[in-house]
């Protein structure tokens, strides 16, 4: 049932409903953004599904499900941590999260679970307990909201389960109705940044100390700040750097760093593309959903171990030969894969080498990026062309004119054009085309090899493939020959950064920060670029933190704030 749907029903539309109004339904309306900020306003984003599902496991535990479903998230200047900036939901959007609300609610009070997640037990459950909802209420709302609640949100909340639990005779009725209620507001599903004038920098703003710390938990571990880190918020430790590098380091030291790590190449490779993947399956035999997943994991294994478990070079992504595998991505790339053991699955990954003189090297030979960026029937050299400059290079490749012919490219029994390589000769013939194809395909051809479900190919048509080309003037002959030339490229490393910056922002790269940011890439090319220490640098730089401009965006929030939250929030 709809917690609308419930309200009405038992009656109770007085107190929840003006509250969610407040707290959610406002929000939605007055904060909504045509695009993400660009002039160093306050970002307001809306939590990701994978922050929404972690969040809730780390509050209330592994056995909690989740139902219902998330509308997909808008992708802007490459990054969908950007585009989650626009602050917007359809009214279908609303509905998923209170179904989802109240299925986590009712699992929380359940009987199962409630002595281990309701700190206190009523003196009569069929009445309402205020001293014991206050109790629950708190410290959940602390989590939930990545800051302590205000005295009005707690008496507001307090209210609704008092009232809900009289209405039903039942306190755990009540405190469901309350949590799931408090898990559709805004100060919840929304990660909102509150600012205070600097007093050393007149006219500037800077973060409190609560939007510290939600920053840094997300940045680097993609999740909401644990109880040391909100504790240290409390304290006022984040204010000096002494205390500000003393939670960053404990962050990167933790295990959790792996999912913060992999969030971000998730996002930056465009890996939620793989919801939608698809093959022709007649030509394609090998390539079923189940090689779709673990292409994808595959790659992020691989990131994983070469940056966080070894703290390697980012630019040997590109030309490493270490990767993990399964058997069953190993009959994609034709590899041996022994067993480790006789009890050994399909599924279960090993370390794996490619040999010297093998065509696979570094992420751009794996599954994952080949089949992402290839059609459901053919390669496609220009498309992987164009993700490598956009993803990997931040170089913007203008779109192809609305009445381009391409059947001369989509033809792949062409007896006279037999490559894709001559298919795309006869293409680019065309004025309109040629200047966007000398930037994208010379590239794609370097992956020619690799057809569209990412296996090996000498030929095509029984014609050889020629995977030779030139790149910023530099000669390669092979794949291989590329990926040490992007090892070396100075756009690889500025690339990441630029992404790694404004993927912690939320926003586009404004001009006032170019500075800043000129120093991060010089401290990553001074470390060697280890990636994780980037991640340090960025999380321990005064930039991350800072409002250049008054925040104007709390000022267009405010109407859709409890009472009293401009006050004590920023305590």
């Amino acid at each position: 049932m709809m917690i609308g749907q419930f309200f009405r029903h038992a009656k109770l539309l007085t107190s929840a409903a003006a509250l969610l109004a407040a707290t959610a339904g406002a929000a939605w309306a007055v904060a909504s953004l045509d695009a993400p900020n660009t002039d160093g306003e306050l970002v307001m984003r809306r939590l990701t599904p994978e922050q929404y599902r972690q969040i809730v496991t780390d509050v209330f535990g592994k056995t909690i499900t989740l139902g219902g479903r998330f509308e997909p998230d808008q992708r802007y200047n490459g990054l969908l941590a950007l585009g989650t900036g626009v602050v917007s939901a359809t009214p279908t959007a609303i509905e998923q999260y209170e179904g989802m609300a109240r299925v986590v609610a009712d699992q929380v009070v359940s009987p199962e679970r409630r002595d281990t997640l309701i700190p206190c037990k009523p003196g009569n459950a069929k009445a309402a307990d205020e001293s014991c909802a206050t109790a629950f209420l708190t410290r959940a709302g602390r989590l939930l909201y990545r800051r302590p609640l205000t005295a009005d949100e707690t008496r507001s909340w307090v209210g609704v389960a008092n009232e809900s639990a009289t209405a039903l005779k039942d306190f755990y009725a009540g405190l469901s109705t309350s949590l799931s209620t408090m898990m559709v507001s805004m100060p919840f599903l929304f990660r909102q940044e509150i600012a205070v004038p600097d007093a050393a920098h007149p006219g500037v703003y800077h973060m409190t100390d609560y939007a510290k710390a939600s920053r840094i938990s997300f940045f680097l571990w993609n999740t909401a700040p644990d109880d040391e880190l909100l504790r240290a918020a409390e304290k006022g430790e984040l204010e000096t750097q002494k205390g500000m590098a003393k939670q960053v380091d404990r962050l990167l030291a933790s295990p959790r760093l792996e999912a913060g790590v992999r969030a971000f190449f998730t996002d930056m490779l465009g890996f939620s593309d793989f919801d939608s993947l698809a093959k022709d399956r007649a030509i394609y035999p090998k390539f079923s959903g189940k090689v779709s997943r673990q292409s994808e994991e595959q790659t992020l294994r691989t990131i994983v171990d070469l940056l966080v478990s070894n703290g390697g070079d980012y630019r040997d992504l590109f030309t490493t030969r270490k990767t993990f595998l399964t058997t069953t991505l190993a009959s994609i790339y034709r590899v041996p894969l022994p067993r480790v053991t006789p009890n050994t699955t399909d599924d279960a990954w090993q370390p794996y080498e490619f040999p010297a003189d093998s065509p696979r090297v570094g992420i751009l030979s794996q599954a994952s990026f080949l089949a992402l960026h290839s059609h459901p029937g053919r390669s496609s050299p220009t498309v992987r062309g164009k993700a490598l400059r956009e993803i990997l290079l931040c170089q913007k490749v203008p779109n192809p004119p609305g009445d381009v012919d391409f059947k001369v490219v989509q033809d792949t029994s062409n007896p006279i054009f037999k490559t894709a390589r001559k298919r795309l000769g006869a293409h680019a013939n065309e004025p309109m085309c040629a200047g966007c194809h000398k930037i994208t395909d010379p590239l794609g051809l370097a992956l020619e090899n690799f057809d569209s479900a990412g296996e090996f190919r000498g030929a095509e048509n029984g014609e050889a493939i020629d995977p030779s080309g030139t790149f910023d003037g530099v000669k390669f002959t092979n794949a291989a020959e590329l990926a040490r030339i992007l090892h070396d490229n100075p756009n690889i490393p500025t690339c990441v950064v630029n992404r790694l910056y404004t993927y912690g922002t939320g926003r586009p790269l404004l001009k006032s920060e170019g500075p800043a940011v000129d120093e991060l890439k010089a401290a990553f090319a001074k470390d060697g670029y280890k990636f994780t220490q980037l991640m340090r640098h960025i999380a321990l730089s005064d930039a991350l933190y800072r409002v250049p401009t008054p925040p104007k965006l709390l000022d267009r929030s405010t109407a859709a704030l409890p009472a009293g939250f401009g006050k004590e929030a920023q305590q």
